[in-house]
């Protein structure tokens, strides 16, 4: 009987890939830029006063570790399957909490705001009101790099799922050359300019979950900027 060949084990994305697709060795885009911005969050969040804080400061510390890990993790595991759903599993947390926590500090601030009762002063209203809106780009730049084409691996591996945004240098790329992906820092880029503008620039949404995240992503930069902003600005000049 011939001799069987050795078995090689390939790694695929952990998204799914498109029917028919060939499955290669995984390849990981690097994570560096996505623990800084967690880590910003993370200490944008320590910086609010207590009133305004939806969850104890625990909480933010504990899922935030809970997403690092894997991610660091990702660059000398050899698992990397499992530690890219451990991962991914960890985000989903992150998110929920995150978004809570936006919507509750809004809440709060624009209710301060309105019955101006003293509670917060001048200085906390604009120091929270900028903390929610830097959180506000860094969480919705994650989230672009989680959906788009099926997450950071399934574009980095060419598994041809579908776009949620048309960049600019994937049609100007020449033909037969590398096929030009997204890393974090251009939809860190797409999310502070959805956050100053309120309108796409570089990238255009293709799909309704793309425009509905923008859309929301420009009305809480609006509220935070127009009503929250603007009233302590005019509570410290006053």
């Amino acid at each position: 009987m011939p001799a069987r060949a050795p078995k090689q084990e390939t790694q695929a994305a952990e998204d799914p890939v498109a029917p028919g697709a060939r499955i290669a060795p995984i390849r990981i885009e690097p994570r560096w830029p996505v623990i800084v911005a967690i880590m910003a969050v993370l200490f944008l969040l320590s910086l609010l006063p207590d009133r305004v804080r939806a969850l104890p400061p625990w909480v933010p510390v504990f899922v935030a570790s809970a997403l690092v890990l894997p991610m660091a993790a990702l660059s000398f595991a050899r698992a990397r399957r499992r530690w890219l759903r451990v991962e991914r599993i960890a985000l989903g947390l992150f998110f929920v909490a995150a978004g809570f926590g936006i919507a509750h500090n809004l809440e709060y601030l624009l209710v301060e705001m309105v019955r101006r009762s003293g509670h917060i002063s001048g200085v906390q209203l604009l120091a929270s009101s900028i903390a929610v809106w830097v959180s506000n780009v860094l969480i919705f730049s994650l989230a672009y790099w989680r959906i788009d084409r099926g997450g950071p691996e399934a574009r980095a591996n060419q598994a041809g799922l579908r776009s949620h945004w048309l960049f600019a240098p994937t049609q100007t790329q020449p033909e037969g050359g590398q096929e030009w992906n997204p890393t974090f820092i251009d939809y860190l880029f797409l999310a502070f300019c959805t956050a100053t503008a309120f309108s796409p620039t570089d990238a255009l949404p293709l799909t309704a979950e793309a425009k509905v995240l923008m859309m929301l992503e420009s009305t809480i930069s609006l509220v935070t900027i127009v009503a929250v902003a603007a009233r302590a600005i005019n509570i410290l000049g006053s």
